[in-house]
């Protein structure tokens, strides 16, 4: 439940698409797929390190059926510096596998659909339907859970909950812009460790500012 109201949820969202004109995601990508792959590759660890290990992956497999048929211990050895690589790598040549066998090699477009696949849970699915398919989408990673609950947007720190919460409150066509927003803010300004609140643009909404100055 948020703590905000209409009008400053609104003014919330005004600030960030000012601060943040382009809000895209920070993955590296071609293909529809590879996109979902480099999500994988993503958990636990950071965007800028799968940016460096992605280009040699996809140029070692350049179509989805060439990740079908890797073997996993050569994709483990690519990915490596991604951290988690055993589990990852399974679930990339398996999930190449699967997206030909039931659904064309073409990815889903839904968020109850792509978690069928494997390795994928809800944040990359939503990921995938709007940044794909520019679908109604609610992009719970740790960036948009912190800040979302400094906020008061929210006061759960469980992913689907925060995602039905800030789907309760921010505008279909906006969501998936808004996640990709507190993301380049949480790196920006309202990092974990050294919060900037100094050079906060929304610190008037901050509710975790608010507690401790109360």
């Amino acid at each position: 439940m948020t703590t905000k109201t209409a009008g400053e949820i609104a003014q919330i969202i005004e600030i960030l698409e000012a601060c943040y004109p382009e809000p895209v995601c920070s993955l590296d990508y071609g293909h529809a797929y590879e996109l979902l792959f480099s999500a994988r590759l993503a958990a636990q660890c950071t965007d800028a390190r799968v940016n460096t290990v992605t280009p040699a992956l996809f140029a070692r497999y350049p179509t989805l059926e060439a990740f079908a048929e890797a073997d996993v211990a050569d994709v483990e050895a690519i990915i490596h510096p991604c951290g988690f690589f055993r589990s990852k790598a399974r679930d990339i040549v398996a999930c190449a596998a699967k997206l030909l066998s039931d659904y064309g090699g073409e990815l889903p477009d839904t968020v109850e659909e792509l978690v069928k696949l494997p390795g994928v849970g809800r944040k990359t699915a939503n990921l995938i339907v709007g940044d794909v398919f520019h679908k109604p989408a609610i992009v719970t990673d740790t960036h948009c859970i912190r800040i979302a609950n400094r906020l008061g947007l929210c006061q759960t720190r469980e992913p689907v909950r925060v995602e039905r919460a800030l789907r309760e409150i921010i505008p279909p066509e906006k969501g998936s812009d808004f996640c990709h927003r507190l993301v380049l803010f949480g790196r920006d300004v309202c990092t974990a460790r050294a919060p900037r609140c100094g050079d906060c643009p929304l610190a008037e909404f901050c509710a975790e500012r608010a507690k401790t100055n109360g």
